[in-house]
């Protein structure tokens, strides 16, 4: 297969990821929840007991951007910050149990986007595109 070198895949995983968050959007209506907050809150569901800075890291977003969301996320009564044993400055964060609800709504409206952005895909034409995007991943980070 030829490599056209006019295709800027960045700019086309910016693209898709705008459209996937349009869509996820409007399957999550009624939710009180940003994109940014789900996000959050599925990055605490994967590593509870995370030290905020070390979810801004994951996140690649500005430590104080993160303590908004978490402001807000706690305010919703869906975390809590517990200060680190070992470090008052610090805190860890856990997801309370009225989270679970918001979860599963979140996963839901992710599973209904993914169906939709991989239409008619074959199940082997979806495995290799996700493995091929996890290689990409792979490549850049160990760039720097």
């Amino acid at each position: 297969m030829p490599h056209d070198d006019s295709v800027n895949i960045g700019f086309l995983f910016g693209d898709l990821l705008r459209a996937m968050k349009k869509s996820y959007q409007s399957h999550v209506k009624f939710s009180k929840l940003t994109f940014n907050q789900a996000k959050v809150l599925i990055h605490i569901a994967q590593s509870e007991g995370a030290r905020q800075i070390e979810l801004a890291e994951r996140l690649d977003i500005q430590p104080i951007t993160l303590a908004r969301v978490l402001d807000q996320l706690q305010q919703q009564g869906l975390i809590e910050r517990r200060v680190a044993p070992n470090d008052r400055r610090a805190y860890l964060l856990y997801l309370t149990s009225k989270a679970n609800t918001e979860l599963d709504d979140i996963h839901q409206a992710i599973q209904k986007v993914n169906k939709t952005a991989l239409g008619n895909l074959s199940e082997q034409a979806t495995h290799d595109f996700i493995e091929t995007i996890r290689k990409m991943k792979s490549n850049l980070t160990q760039s720097f």
